[in-house]
């Protein structure tokens, strides 16, 4: 993995040895490179240069406010699915006039902070939240830009729990039915019906369930256009994939060259909203090893990382590459190991007969390709701490959320006032009188 190499038998982050970080902050924790996220940045911008484009960089990825400072000093914008991710973007300095708001599910009070805000755009998935979004920016005397999330009903060929293209998911309004959403936003009071939404899922590596989606899009603007819309934006999702293991998703010049050929001739805006593409690679969690066991015919390497700092392996039976810091001789015996946490759950698992070199207590891993979805899904359960964040630059790092104390994890709880005495309890019956 180029984003994480190796110098001297020992795994860096740009000018940083990751074992330095390790001794400094202790384990478990992520790295980010700030290389890697500007690289990656810079090629999707680039791809589109010669299209009238937005990078709206979808926070839910990695909403780490340096991160998300980084892409946004390099010109993204921020696609948001909440007020604390709306937040955390206006926080990082993004411009409230590049966020896309999405969403399923916004509440009232998400929805005013938007407005108040005056975002970009909000993309709107049933017609309950394009009547509350035109009761709420007509109390205020403005008028919300709305593209509606149409739902092209196609498969992303993408793992099931992140696909949501098809008529069987929660997200979009189904194509043709949006229509008559389109004529009822044109009689509401306080809204703009500026463009189309579309996304169809994540991790994908194919362009073809894209250009699927992408044409019943331009079928579409045709069709809403003829009913009298002005249809003037295209807002595209995201969804491109990266590199775990042996994918091979296509370029972002690819991408846009697709783009172009299927959607060109409408001569919209579009807003883009990479996530994973653009972060993914560029994070690794760094774990300590706790214990090696024998159990039955393997070998089970148990870390200090859990399935609560990066629940993908767990979730949707995700694979991740698993490298020792300190690499290993080019001739070391490489044997199946099961890669475990010490969460007291049978699918608190890493990786399942990887091929490892020899591994002994206090070696340190890294889990690769753990720069999107994973410290933002992380919890404390077990009560354990959680983990912390850092990000290098050249050849130094800074802690950029730093792990909480227990104090700080026992704070979060409130005990009720018939509890907080400091008398026992007695141990009679709720009823029972001295």
């Amino acid at each position: 993995m180029t984003d994480f190499p190796y110098r001297n038998a020992e795994l860096h982050a740009e000018g940083v040895p990751i074992a330095r970080i390790a001794a400094a902050i202790g384990t478990p924790f992520y790295c980010y490179a700030t290389a890697a996220l500007r690289r990656r940045y810079q090629e999707f911008a680039a791809a589109f240069r010669d299209h009238d484009a937005i990078v709206c960089y979808a926070i839910k990825a990695n909403s780490n406010l340096a991160v998300v400072r980084t892409l946004g000093q390099l010109g993204a914008g921020a696609d948001v699915v909440s007020e604390g991710e709306l937040r955390r973007a206006l926080a990082a300095g993004i411009d409230a006039g590049k966020i896309v708001y999405s969403g399923v599910g916004k509440t009232a009070v998400e929805i005013a902070a938007a407005l108040d805000a005056g975002i970009l755009q909000f993309n709107v998935e049933s017609t309950n939240e394009l009547r509350l979004l035109s009761e709420l920016a007509r109390r205020r005397g403005t008028s919300a830009p709305v593209a509606i999330r149409i739902n092209p009903n196609v498969d992303a060929a993408t793992h099931e729990k992140i696909t949501t293209g098809t008529n069987n998911t929660k997200f979009g309004i189904p194509w043709p039915d949006a229509r008559e959403v389109y004529a009822e936003a044109a009689r509401l009071p306080g809204l703009d019906v500026v463009g189309v939404a579309v996304h169809i899922g994540s991790q994908l590596t194919d362009l073809a369930p894209l250009e699927a989606a992408f044409q019943v899009l331009g079928e579409a603007v045709q069709q809403l256009r003829a009913d009298g819309h002005d249809i003037r934006r295209l807002d595209l999702g995201g969804g491109l994939g990266i590199v775990y293991a042996t994918e091979m998703p296509p370029a972002p010049a690819d991408y846009a060259g697709m783009i172009g050929r299927v959607l060109g001739s409408l001569d919209c805006q579009l807003v883009l909203e990479p996530g994973r593409a653009l972060v993914g690679n560029a994070g690794v969690l760094v774990t300590r090893v706790i214990t090696v066991k024998t159990m039955a015919d393997r070998r089970v390497i148990v870390v200090d990382g859990a399935m609560n700092d990066l629940l993908r392996p767990s979730l949707y039976d995700a694979w991740h590459g698993i490298v020792p810091v300190n690499q290993a001789p080019a001739d070391a015996p490489h044997e199946p190991a099961d890669v475990v946490g010490p969460v007291c759950e049978s699918s608190d698992i890493f990786a399942r007969a990887r091929p490892l070199p020899p591994v002994n207590t206090d070696d340190l891993l890294a889990i690769l390709s753990a720069g999107a979805y994973a410290a933002v899904m992380a919890s404390s359960y077990n009560s354990r701490l959680l983990v912390p964040e850092a990000m290098v630059h050249a050849s130094d790092y800074a802690v950029v959320r730093p792990r909480p104390s227990y104090e700080e994890l026992l704070a979060a709880d409130i005990l009720p006032e018939w509890l907080s005495s400091s008398r026992p309890t007695s141990r009679g019956s709720p009823d029972e009188t001295t």
